[in-house]
């Protein structure tokens, strides 16, 4: 139980029994411990001191990992000193924070995690139908925990950047088209006709002979 919140002894009752129902519930995956009531046997550290959630979901290894916490609130433990306490402090480990509320304060829960930033893998709606509880599934983060989202942040940081793209090389310039040489009976005709013209120029007129004659 939440050392500043004291609950009416009907709330306390029906809190203490969804804890038992989730302790069989999670048994399936995990070594589950409770602190129902006022217990405080299975402890988690954040920081120097421990704190006690409603349920500690631990590898079923020797090494007794953490893999999850869960908080059980009621009516009156949805409030703003019960977020800013528990619930931002156990999401804030590497390991899954789930929260179970009960259907009335569903709305209330999602704006105080709004409010804090407080990151939930999982929210459950729980009631109440005669003898029986139902359990109901609100929301799920995509990223789990906020500890998994920045460790995948920090990893993603330490991936190298990849290389920028080259920039494409420069199409090579298209080379000037040589003159065609000129084919041979063009310069033949060419050369005739600079030859005819000079003879023209070196044959004597007519006054010329008659003059060499006398």
């Amino acid at each position: 139980m939440s050392p500043i919140l004291v609950r009416p002894v009907r709330e306390q009752l029906e809190h203490d029994r969804v804890i038992r129902l989730l302790q069989a519930k999670y048994k399936r995956k995990f070594d589950v411990a409770i602190n129902p009531g006022n217990e405080q046997t299975a402890p988690v550290t954040v920081g120097p001191l421990p704190w006690y959630p409603d349920l500690v979901l631990q590898s079923t290894e020797r090494g007794k990992k953490l893999l999850g916490t869960v908080e059980v609130e009621t009516a009156e433990s949805v409030n703003n000193l019960e977020a800013m306490s528990q619930w931002r402090t156990f999401s804030r480990l590497r390991a899954p924070f789930h929260l179970y509320v009960p259907s009335s304060a569903i709305d209330t829960a999602k704006r105080l995690c709004v409010d804090f930033e407080i990151t939930v893998a999982e929210m459950w709606a729980y009631s109440a139908l005669g003898d029986q509880m139902r359990f109901t599934l609100v929301q799920r983060a995509s990223h789990g925990s906020d500890g998994q989202t920045r460790a995948a942040a920090a990893s993603a940081a330490r991936t190298p950047a990849a290389a920028a793209p080259r920039r494409p090389a420069a199409a090579p310039r298209r080379a000037t088209p040589a003159r065609p040489a000129r084919r041979p009976a063009a310069a033949a005709r060419t050369r005739a006709a600079g030859a005819k013209k000079s003879k023209t120029a070196k044959k004597p007129s007519g006054s010329s002979r008659a003059q060499k004659r006398k």
